[in-house]
């Protein structure tokens, strides 16, 4: 069997703001809209131009879930934790969190040295909370 990763789901409480945000803050675009049959779930699925895909879903009384300030919390709790975004050079990661906070993401961890040698990371979260990491691996 050969797979490849194809999206990632995140449940919002407002439809409509999150597909303006993604689409604006992660240069998203709108690939359809659905609701599933029976259910008050509706969602959209976007894409980026390198491929991947950001399905925003909605339920009107979802609560709310985990709302981690940091991966560290994050991992504290078993479940999703985060979306993580690779940039092309280490600068790109100054660069993008700078924007994505201008564009109203809430800054988490400032970009530093990752874990991993010769990486450089940073964490943001969109407008709802849900965490976003920022990577470049340089080779």
């Amino acid at each position: 069997m050969t797979s490849r990763f194809d999206h990632v789901g995140i449940s919002v409480p407002d439809l409509s703001a999150a597909v303006v945000w993604y689409r604006r803050a992660l240069h998203l675009t709108e690939e359809r809209a659905f609701a599933v049959p029976g259910t008050d779930l509706r969602g959209v699925m976007l894409r980026h131009p390198s491929g991947y895909r950001v399905e925003l879903l909605h339920r009107p009384a979802a609560a709310p879930g985990i709302a981690a300030d940091s991966p560290v919390t994050a991992a504290g709790t078993l479940g999703y934790g985060h979306l993580c975004l690779s940039v092309d050079t280490p600068g790109e990661v100054d660069t993008e969190f700078a924007r994505l906070v201008a564009a109203g993401a809430g800054a988490r961890m400032s970009p530093c040295p990752a874990p991993r040698p010769d990486a450089r990371m940073a964490f943001v979260s969109d407008p709802f909370g849900n965490l976003i990491e920022l990577i470049n691996r340089t080779p």
